[in-house]
């Protein structure tokens, strides 16, 4: 089959509050070559403790992080990091910072790709303010493009299909939180249309379950090859 393929995963680990253990041998199980992270460490000494979360989980930093506001790309040693920033959303005052990390890598240097993360405000007044300043960021990027987020709002909502829009993803109704019992579907990855979705899969284990409060999300793409 032509073009490169590529395992992505996007999981809100919840500030590594939960099982520790449990989710970084679920993430070596299912051994991504790009993780993108939500509510990873993002304060005192968060370069070790990304670090140590990423050596872990068996991959190697990309970006993010304090600078990403808790957005981190982690990537395995397939892929070549070319290129990284961050971009902060607006602050409103009294509420919580939040922002994107942003990646451009390769794959053993023939696909190119780009691919961003970020984690969306739980006030909906802040959602699409958000999701426009991240937008708009993402409309600059050309070739092959990943987007992952925990948007904290479902497919009807206004940031989702704002990010959703001019990219593909996954129609299922598959819920990703709460990990124990989920009900909602606020976490996803989506696609520019020069990549192929081979795959899309929610972890639903009793690894999963333990591991944090979101559910993994994981898809297998096929990058255009140069």
């Amino acid at each position: 089959m032509p073009g490169v393929p590529l395992r992505v995963v996007s999981y809100n680990v919840h500030g590594l509050r939960d099982d520790r253990p449990a989710l970084t041998a679920l993430v070596r199980e299912l051994a991504p070559d790009v993780l993108v992270v939500q509510e990873a460490p993002r304060r005192f000494r968060w370069r070790e403790k990304c670090a140590a979360l990423a050596g872990e989980c068996g991959l190697v930093v990309a970006g993010g992080g304090l600078p990403a506001l808790g957005n981190l790309v982690l990537v395995s040693l397939r892929v070549n990091v070319h290129r990284t920033w961050s971009l902060r959303y607006p602050l409103t005052p009294g509420r919580h910072m939040r922002g994107a990390a942003f990646v451009e890598a390769s794959v053993l240097g023939s696909a190119r790709f780009t691919v961003t993360g970020s984690h969306l405000a739980t006030d909906p007044a802040e959602r699409p303010t958000q999701a426009d300043r991240w937008k708009s960021e993402i409309s600059e990027m050309s070739g092959p493009l990943i987007v992952a987020a925990d948007f904290n709002e479902g497919p009807g909502g206004s940031a989702w299909r704002m990010i959703e829009d001019g990219l593909s993803g996954n129609d299922k109704d598959i819920q990703t939180f709460p990990a124990t019992l989920p009900s909602r579907r606020i976490d996803a990855i989506f696609v520019s249309p020069d990549v192929s979705i081979e795959a899309y899969e929610i972890i639903d284990s009793e690894r999963a379950r333990r591991a944090s409060d979101h559910l993994p999300v994981v898809t297998d793409l096929r990058l255009p090859s140069v």
